[in-house]
């Protein structure tokens, strides 16, 4: 399971480190985590072999701009390149499914969710593999505040999502 959390100068992404096929655990430490940027993190579950090539394409890219244009990629770039990549590879796709969560140039968070072919929104949280159908609908009731009458404060505070973060790795 993966998940990301974004609030107005913060973003949180974490993930379990489980390698499993079926009901059985491969490994228990293996990261579904990977570090695009000095910005910005990317959150992948599904295949293994999958995800390893992916991450291995978009570290050539990034390189590549990162040559060509003498700074890093924002992660709004990222968040579009990743679509890119994932479209192009639409008829055979790779068996991923990922967040991108990182901050802007000015501090603000953001957060993109996909599916397999690219498609992509920005979310406030989200989630992805094994546990998504447990997690999404906390996240969905305490960062996107769905289904409550009573809202006090509709941006969810850092300390708040590292705590909601943690149950939502217990409970699942």
């Amino acid at each position: 399971a993966t998940l990301a959390v974004s609030g107005k100068d913060f973003v949180i992404l974490a993930g379990d480190t489980r390698l499993s096929v079926g009901y059985s655990i491969q490994t228990r430490y293996s990261t579904k985590l990977c570090k695009l940027t000095d910005k910005c993190v990317l959150a992948t579950a599904g295949m293994q072999a999958d995800a390893t090539a992916l991450h291995n394409l978009l570290r050539s890219r990034m390189t590549w701009y990162e040559h060509q244009h003498g700074k890093q990629m924002s992660t709004i770039a990222i968040g579009q390149m990743l679509s890119n990549t994932l479209y192009y590879k639409r008829f055979f796709p790779y068996y991923t499914f990922n967040l991108v969560g990182g901050l802007t140039d000015q501090g603000e968070g953001y957060v993109f969710g996909y599916d397999a072919i690219g498609s992509y929104e920005r979310i406030d949280g989200g989630s992805q593999g094994a546990g998504q159908t447990l997690i999404q609908p906390l996240l969905d009731n305490q960062v996107s505040r769905n289904n409550q009458a009573i809202i006090e404060n509709k941006e969810i505070e850092l300390e708040d999502a590292v705590e909601l973060v943690k149950d939502a790795f217990t409970s699942t």
